[in-house]
């Protein structure tokens, strides 16, 4: 399905693109790693069908620049940019869907901003906080070998130790499904951008047990998801399963693993409009 309107939403410090596909209710797509407005063409033209999609550039990647590129981003940066991006498109609360790391943007943004959003349902976010202190600790040490690769390695190996750390490439994909694009200039860009200034930002995210309590207290519909192959070692899997707990709720299963958004567009789609069909 093509784009209907793209555009530029100017924000504190940066410009933000987007992209709208679609009728229906307002959903808001927080793309996972280095993915763009683009990146998971396969579930949003499935999801275009009922409802308006909107697809954006993360502040850093691809056309949304910040106005200084060195600065030093956090997670509750992302969130405005989110909320801003919502505030000019809809005055009614808003769906939202968050993969890994846009996950933790969405529910970021639903902390900060509990009464702008209907509905978040969000895909395995690296929520650390929230983990109890042994996993904790096993979390920052996988992270800082993560990191540690890419300051001495660069990109490339730091990007097939994060494909391992995630299951990336080990969980299979429906047949004819839209894979990202090529290792473009472009997308080497982001990933560089992603390691140096977004998953510092992700280790930093303050989200803890007691917002997630004040989103239970705001009657805020948090569904916390993972995919059905995704390695239940993997630390995002072990947060979804903490952010559930404490909402008192179950994890909702999802097609495929950890990028399951992107391997199972058909299927993934399918169970999204199910679980937001559960809405209350």
């Amino acid at each position: 399905m093509s784009v209907m309107k793209n555009d530029m939403l100017a924000v504190p410090g940066a410009r933000i693109y987007y992209e709208v596909r679609g009728t229906g209710p307002l959903l808001l797509v927080s793309q996972g790693g280095e993915g763009d407005a683009g990146r998971t063409g396969g579930l949003v033209t499935r999801l275009a069908a009922d409802y308006t999609v909107v697809t954006y550039d993360r502040r850093g990647l691809s056309r949304s620049r910040p106005d200084d590129p060195a600065a030093p981003l956090t997670m509750e940066t992302h969130a405005d940019d989110a909320h801003r991006l919502l505030a000019e498109l809809t005055t009614e609360p808003a769906i939202v869907f968050g993969s890994s790391f846009g996950g933790l943007v969405g529910l970021t943004l639903t902390v900060r901003h509990p009464r702008q959003i209907g509905t978040l349902v969000t895909h395995e976010p690296p929520a650390v906080r929230l983990l109890p202190e042994p996993a904790r600790e096993g979390t920052e040490r996988v992270l800082d070998e993560l990191e540690e690769t890419y300051r001495d390695e660069g990109w490339g190996a730091a990007f097939k130790k994060l494909a391992e750390i995630t299951g990336s490439g080990s969980e299979g994909r429906e047949p004819d499904v839209e894979l990202p694009p090529p290792l473009s200039r472009e997308r080497i860009a982001n990933m560089k951008f992603f390691f140096t200034y977004d998953i510092p930002a992700m280790r930093r995210c303050e989200v803890g047990v007691a917002d997630v309590a004040a989103l239970s207290a705001a009657r805020v519909r948090v569904v916390p998801a993972a995919g059905r192959t995704t390695s239940r070692g993997f630390f995002d899997f072990q947060c979804v399963q903490e952010l559930a707990r404490h909402l008192g709720t179950a994890v909702a299963e999802f097609p495929g693993g950890h990028n399951g958004p992107t391997t199972h567009p058909k299927a993934f789609a399918v169970r999204l409009r199910e679980v937001l069909g559960e809405c209350p």
